[in-house]
């Protein structure tokens, strides 16, 4: 007993010493490299291309030149409009967040800049003067969702408190790389162009930066679970300070205090590097902790370098692990069924890490997107670097990264296929983990999957985002319920929100010749439900079956029903008893289960909601499984195989 005792004190101080090695990692860094003395002086220094570099500007393919200087050409009569107070106002008279008003001026600014870059001509100039004025006259550059976190009465911006949120992170960067890339033409025009734009900046954002603490986002103030806005504002703070700051001195400080932001941020991210944001958030959270440290390493000439780091490295590996088959990717919490997927980044990336699946995903990403074709989009640093790798991304080899499985033990997200490297037959992904995760939807112990590479089982992911979808009436929305996920209704009860409300005892194990995760839900239901244990599992028989199997116990049965719950993109039919029939895009699927204890009722949703219909424009349908003559203690199995 003592010597199990011992062992067990031991193994917690080494988890606790493991876990106190790996906490302030970034900050750690600046010590051994010595930070102060590294840091450049001037933003040139990191040999982007500016706009008088026109040899780099002339080897832009001509296809995507055109497509630049005619996207410019639509905007040089562009009448710069004013955000109306009501335009401000909507999110708390109607709950519409009204981004457009605030998304167009940003769209024709990013239009005619990269017009005028490629360009050279000066035709644009004048426009863009007037956009970065219109910018200048402007109160606020943030979103009027984010107007909740100021202090001052929620709905208009106050110009005594300005607050720095996604929107002005994101108009910070823009401004500054306008102003280090047309700083000359200006002075040209009129000396007082450049000099107020930077004055706004500086005023509007890089100094709240410095002189608060408290932007809830920062993690700085009080522990706080921490999200995507970490890296995705740090990163454009990070690039104007390092544009604009005139003074080292200032400079040194306001890049530690990104890097101690940047420090919370990674260290609540699990170890195994999986977000729980999903794919789409990646991009704003794993992907842009990559610009910010690659932003970082060039900045000390490569001195600060972080990407041996196994925490860093998974991070980057997981956006190929959550890889169904073009164009999807696994959706759990608010993410979209499929997304973009930064292949510049990507590939970037995997060649910080050393991961040539990552490289060779990212290149593959870059052909099917018609990388070297299409004008890149994004902010101005992004489309600068997605030109910057076109030729590179041409070159390299490319691949279908299809990986046998995978399973992320602190994220607790776990998946499989029939064949690597191939999309055909079965893929699925399920979940145990909790329901207070970022973007949260109430889903543990919910699944996708997937055959052929085309959808069937389904997560239905968010519907537009709307005031209601970040406010304590959340999960009053349909999809963020437990009931519109692949998951059991249990005496009525469906799961709760919070991360108290959590999955236990997730195991994976997988070989040459299946793939299961099992996982115990009940602890995600509230005491309502009366459950003692719900085990589920899914197995994946490969080439063969899958099979989503349930073992549970209840305290008591209530006159509710309990009940399983599918979701399908796929058109159901019943063919005999105890027999369903599902049919996707080319595949069709018998899906059996035994009627002497499952009832299924069939339910088509019509979906009207503008982001859903994205992904699910022919409507969704609902299977609904009771389960009949309930015992305290049973078993279910639903069993689904090729129909040839």
């Amino acid at each position: 007993m003592k010597i199990l005792a011992s062992i067990l004190i031991l193994s917690l101080l080494t988890l606790s010493s493991l876990t106190l090695e790996n906490e302030n990692l970034l900050q750690k860094k600046a010590d051994e490299v010595n930070f102060e003395r590294q840091l450049i002086q001037n933003f040139s220094e990191l040999n982007y291309p500016t706009y008088h570099n026109r040899e780099f500007w002339e080897k832009v393919p001509l296809s995507i030149k055109k497509q630049y200087i005619e996207n410019a050409s639509g905007y040089l009569d562009y009448d710069w409009p004013v955000v109306k107070a009501t335009d401000y106002l909507e999110i708390i008279r109607s709950g519409g967040r009204n981004q457009q008003a605030f998304a167009a001026p940003r769209t024709a600014l990013l239009a005619l800049v990269m017009g005028e870059l490629i360009e050279g001509k000066g035709r644009f100039i004048d426009q863009i003067v007037n956009g970065s004025w219109y910018y200048c006259e402007q109160t606020w550059w943030g979103w009027s969702a984010h107007l909740k976190h100021q202090k001052s009465p929620h709905g208009l911006p106050d110009i005594n408190e300005p607050l720095v949120d996604l929107g002005v992170g994101e108009i910070t960067n823009i401004l500054s790389w306008t102003w280090y890339l047309f700083k000359d033409e200006f002075d040209h025009i009129h000396p007082l162009i450049a000099e107020r734009l930077k004055d706004e900046i500086m005023k509007k954002a890089v100094i709240p930066y410095y002189q608060r603490d408290d932007f809830w986002w920062m993690g700085l103030t009080s522990p706080r679970q921490v999200n995507n806005w970490v890296p995705w504002v740090n990163h454009n703070m990070l690039t104007a300070i390092l544009i604009l700051e005139d003074d080292q001195e200032k400079r040194i400080e306001g890049v530690k205090k990104v890097i101690r932001s940047l420090d919370v941020f990674l260290n609540q991210y699990p170890e195994d590097g999986g977000c729980d944001e999903g794919p789409t958030y990646w991009g704003h959270s794993g992907a842009t902790m990559f610009k910010n440290l690659d932003l970082l390493k060039r900045a000390t000439n490569g001195a600060f370098d972080l990407f041996d780091v196994p925490k860093i490295e998974k991070m980057g590996s997981y956006i190929y692990k959550a890889y169904i088959a073009y164009p999807y990717f696994i959706n759990f919490a608010d993410a979209d069924a499929s997304t973009g997927s930064y292949p510049d980044v990507i590939y970037s990336y995997g060649k910080a890490i050393d991961d040539p699946k990552m490289q060779e995903f990212g290149a593959y990403l870059a052909k099917r997107q018609d990388f070297g074709e299409k004008a890149p989009h994004g902010k101005i640093d992004e489309q600068i670097s997605q030109l910057m790798w076109l030729k590179e991304l041409e070159e390299v080899p490319s691949k279908d990264v299809l990986i046998s499985d995978f399973w992320l033990p602190q994220t607790q997200i776990a998946g499989g296929r029939d064949k690597e490297g191939s999309s055909q037959g079965f893929f699925f992904a399920a979940k145990g983990g909790h329901n207070g995760e970022n973007h949260n939807h109430n889903d543990v112990g919910s699944c996708v999957m997937y055959y052929n590479g085309k959808p069937c089982l389904i997560d239905l992911g968010r519907e537009k985002y709307v005031a209601k979808t970040f406010s304590p009436q959340r999960y009053e929305i349909w999809t963020m319920q437990s009931q519109f996920h692949n998951t059991p209704r249990i005496n009525g009860q469906d799961q709760s929100p919070g991360a108290e409300f959590k999955a236990v005892n997730s195991t994976f194990k997988s070989d040459s010749k299946k793939v299961i995760f099992a996982t115990n839900i009940a602890g995600a239901y509230s005491e309502l439900a009366d459950v003692k244990k719900w085990e589920r599992t899914y197995l994946l028989k490969r080439g063969k079956s899958f099979t989503i199997q349930d073992d549970f116990e209840l305290v008591k049965k209530s006159q509710d029903e309990t009940t399983l719950n599918l979701i399908t993109y796929c058109k159901v039919s019943k063919t005999s008893q105890g027999n369903l029939q599902l049919e996707g895009e080319d595949f069709k699927l018998a899906l059996k289960y035994n009627p002497n204890i499952l009832l299924p009722k069939i339910e088509f949703i019509e979906v009207t909601d503008e982001s859903l219909k994205k992904y699910w424009p022919d409507g969704v349908t609902r299977i609904v499984f009771t389960i009949q003559n309930q015992e305290l203690k049973g078993k279910t199995e639903l069993l689904f195989t090729q129909i040839n």
